[in-house]
């Protein structure tokens, strides 16, 4: 039997599956459709590992996390899986991994499925594979991007037709089962993440992001300046418009994981703390919450206790 591909696939586009291909007989494979067509049965994955917990007093089945620059893979492993399962348990979190893993789905009520992944193989890697996965699963997020809007051409979406194009026969498929399914699909939200994921490689965007916010503020402190030439006394003058705190304290996760950084400890930062500090700097709670939220889904921070947070 033809052994099936390991997909390149981001854990939003995964994340966000909600068809199900199941196989019948022993050997038939079952899959799972993502909205961009992705007809998935294994995934071939990298990036941090957070998180690794037993889920049963002896310790044999395993709930692990991994992130990526879009959201959280959900990985379980078992006594089925020992290899992997042994892996997981000597790794120390947070490390760069690599997974090559069959899907998983669960489906609690009609209309509800959720989907994780159990790992087949598992291997520590570097900075660098992470970065060359990111690349490559850009590539092919594109290429299915592209296949979408080929086949919304179309009277009547076929695999017959997306096969000529160039397409091959799993993802031909997995788009008609997704536009039958789906709809619309909303390709603007997916191409939004490829260009999201590249910048974490790029120094130079980051770079240049960092310039521009530097001049930001720069500018805002020269507004302040004048302004306070003009005031005889120090009050507020009519008319003038206050600087906005999160403008005045800058990127909201830079910020976040700069003060992470600078207070953590052995045991990481306590949540408390890092709300208060940066409420210091001008963030409002609203802007922590959602750069926190943000900086554990790109990997850059995780919580090994409940209530502390720790950079990787």
């Amino acid at each position: 039997m033809r052994r099936e591909p390991a997909w390149r696939i981001f854990a939003a586009e995964y994340n966000d599956a909600s068809i199900e291909i199941k196989g019948s007989g022993e050997k038939v494979p079952s899959y799972v459709v993502t909205p961009l067509g992705s007809k998935v049965n294994r995934v071939f994955i990298t990036g941090v590992l957070t998180d690794v917990e037993s889920v049963t007093e002896g310790g044999e089945y395993l709930r692990a996390h991994l992130s990526d620059p879009t959201g959280v893979f959900t990985i379980y492993s078992g006594q089925y899986q020992q290899e992997a399962t042994n892996k997981l348990q000597s790794i120390e979190v947070p490390a760069f991994v690599a997974i090559i893993g069959k899907v998983r789905t669960y489906v609690p009520e009609e209309g509800t499925l959720y989907v994780s992944l159990r790992p087949e193989l598992v291997r520590e890697v570097n900075a660098e594979a992470r970065d060359r996965w990111i690349i490559e699963t850009c590539m092919q997020t594109k290429q299915r991007i592209g296949a979408i809007i080929e086949a919304m051409k179309m009277t009547q979406p076929n695999v017959y037709d997306l096969k000529k194009l160039g397409y091959n026969r799993e993802l031909s498929e997995g788009i008609v089962a997704a536009l039958k399914k789906y709809g619309t699909v909303d390709l603007n939200k997916y191409a939004a993440l490829i260009r999201e994921s590249l910048q974490y490689i790029v120094p130079a965007a980051a770079e240049k992001f960092e310039e521009v916010r530097k001049e930001e503020k720069l500018e805002i402190k020269e507004r302040k300046k004048e302004s306070k030439k003009e005031q005889k006394k120090p009050k507020k003058q009519e008319g003038e418009q206050p600087v906005p705190a999160s403008e005045a304290a800058g990127d909201p996760e830079t910020v976040v994981l700069d003060t992470i950084k600078e207070i953590e400890g052995a045991e990481g930062a306590p949540w408390d703390s890092i709300v208060e500090k940066c409420k210091k700097q001008g963030l409002d709670e609203n802007s922590i919450e959602e750069a926190l939220t943000s900086l554990m889904d790109k990997g850059f921070i995780f919580e090994p206790v409940l209530g502390t947070l720790k950079s990787t």
